[in-house]
């Protein structure tokens, strides 16, 4: 079975940290999301990859190629225009087995893949879509279901007083190739509005089924902040590229940090990083690869991508900054870990 990746989104609200970026590839804890995404599905049992790709599709193209350096096997198909979710899909139905499954790269599913096979499987579904539970749906797509897990009705973007449950469209589908009958070809066709509604208007079995796992919508800045400090704190195991050094201190190779800086956990700490005399660092704070924070500095909650520096004497919080931009956000509150590391 193959997965198919649907990675052409052109992420407007995570500008400038994806001005030149297909929104799956922004930096995750010093790592392309879409690599952990890749990496995470490679775990639950899937080497064969079909990537959907449309804007800076070069970006994805050269940094997997064909997937060996990965260990899975990667093939591209290329959208001639934006055809939305289902038009991606039936754009890259030759490239597709009997059943296969889809994932939306552009959101955060770090997700158990196994008992949706099986519920899948065992209920002979044409479709089955993972679903999970938000406190406010009114931006998703929601779900009614029998008691069952068949969907019923599919409602997109409901008011919230009036939508028919709190769960919803997780941006993973397990689908059998008979589906894309449904879908017409070579034009924009939306999953959620037309195709769903079509299928379960026809009678076919189309389930839904709760995930289990970490699910965000990196939509956001502020979202973007909120998943780093939800990696750092355990919440979505992703696999970091550093060892541990010390608790909650990941750091690259070929380092220079001043006897004098103060570690407070957790800290990410990319290759070839300088950080300059009396600087405090942390919490909740990832510098990327060949990072500089200059003397006297602080920060903190913050992602600071490869290159970028951070001049002498200033203190940011809440910031997402790189070579030629600089962003504050202002996240939710959270609470913070009080551990200090002196180096």
């Amino acid at each position: 079975m193959k997965a198919l990746l649907l990675a052409g989104g052109l992420g407007t609200r995570l500008r400038p940290l994806t001005e030149h970026l297909p929104k799956p590839m922004a930096p995750v804890v010093n790592r392309p999301w879409l690599e952990h995404l890749i990496l995470h599905l490679k775990s639950q049992g899937i080497s064969e990859f079909v990537i959907a790709v449309k804007h800076n599709a070069d970006v994805i193209r050269r940094y997997f190629e064909d997937g060996s350096k990965f260990g899975v096997r990667i093939e591209y198909s290329q959208e001639p225009e934006l055809l939305g979710t289902a038009g991606a899909i039936k754009h890259a139905e030759q490239l597709l087995t009997d059943r296969f499954i889809v994932v939306n790269a552009d959101i955060i599913n770090h997700v158990e893949l196994v008992p949706l096979l099986e519920f899948h499987q065992t209920n002979g579904a044409l479709v089955t879509i993972g679903l999970t539970e938000v406190d406010d749906p009114s931006h998703y797509g929601v779900v009614l279901q029998t008691m069952s897990g068949r969907i019923v009705r599919f409602v997109e973007k409901p008011p919230r007083h009036a939508a028919p449950s709190n769960r919803i469209n997780a941006g993973i589908y397990v689908m059998e190739k008979e589906a894309l009958k449904w879908i017409p070809a070579g034009r924009e066709v939306s999953i959620e509005r037309e195709t769903f509604p079509t299928l379960i208007r026809k009678g076919f079995p189309v389930y839904g089924w709760l995930v289990r796992g970490y699910w965000l919508d990196m939509g956001t800045l502020d979202r973007y902040l909120a998943l780093h400090r939800d990696v750092l704190d355990g919440k979505c195991a992703l696999q970091l590229s550093y060892p541990e050094q010390k608790e909650g201190i990941w750091t690259g190779a070929d380092v220079d940090i001043s006897d004098d800086v103060t570690l407070v956990p957790p800290v990410v700490i990319g290759n070839g990083v300088k950080i300059g005399h009396g600087c405090v660092v942390g919490p909740y704070a990832v510098l990327g690869d060949k990072v500089t924070v200059e003397s006297g500095s602080a920060c903190s909650h913050s992602v600071a991508l490869p290159g970028a520096r951070l001049e002498s004497n200033r203190t940011i919080r809440n910031a997402i900054f790189g070579q030629d931009f600089f962003v504050e956000v202002q996240p939710p509150v959270y609470a913070v870990n009080k551990k200090v590391v002196q180096r």
